[in-house]
């Protein structure tokens, strides 16, 4: 979805920028960076899509690239799809899907985002930083009862049998 819906807006550019004028310019108050050309943007940001969705698929920097597509989605969804506005049912139900496929999209990225691929996560480590105070109240919940086990039965084998 991205790397063709990417393609298609790099290329098609002209035709898309009118509907995200009004986004990009409301944006572009608050970003400086942000060129002043809504084709310009609205090429950047097919660019992006591009170069996010297949690093998506390649699994080249999985959570920066959704984080890049998240990014990237939620003006595009908010500029180009908003069905409320549309009068003619036909229109607005098709706007509507658009909308909500969308929003799938953005979860599916938002949950890439978070994916560690089974390794310890950035949360996980920093609770087991030697010397914190979770480290420390974690290890003794969990070590304390798991040694005065062990040295229960170790008293109980040094008891002389008969």
């Amino acid at each position: 979805m991205f790397i063709a819906g990417g393609f298609d807006t790099a290329r098609h550019a002209k035709d898309k920028a009118p509907l995200a004028e009004d986004t990009i310019r409301a944006i572009a108050k608050r970003v400086s960076f942000l060129p002043d050309d809504p084709v310009k943007v609205v090429r950047y940001d097919g660019a992006a899509k591009v170069v996010g969705g297949v690093a998506l698929a390649v699994g080249v920097f999985p959570r920066l690239a959704s984080l890049g597509l998240a990014t990237s989605l939620v003006p595009t969804t908010w500029a180009a799809h908003r069905y409320w506005q549309h009068e003619d049912p036909t229109v607005r139900a098709q706007q509507k899907i658009q909308f909500l496929k969308n929003c799938g999209l953005l979860g599916g990225l938002m949950l890439a985002m978070v994916d560690t691929e089974g390794k310890p996560g950035i949360a996980w480590r920093a609770r087991r930083v030697p010397g914190s105070v979770k480290h420390t109240a974690h290890d003794v919940s969990r070590d304390v009862p798991r040694a005065l086990r062990a040295k229960a039965k170790s008293a109980k084998d040094a008891l002389p049998v008969g």
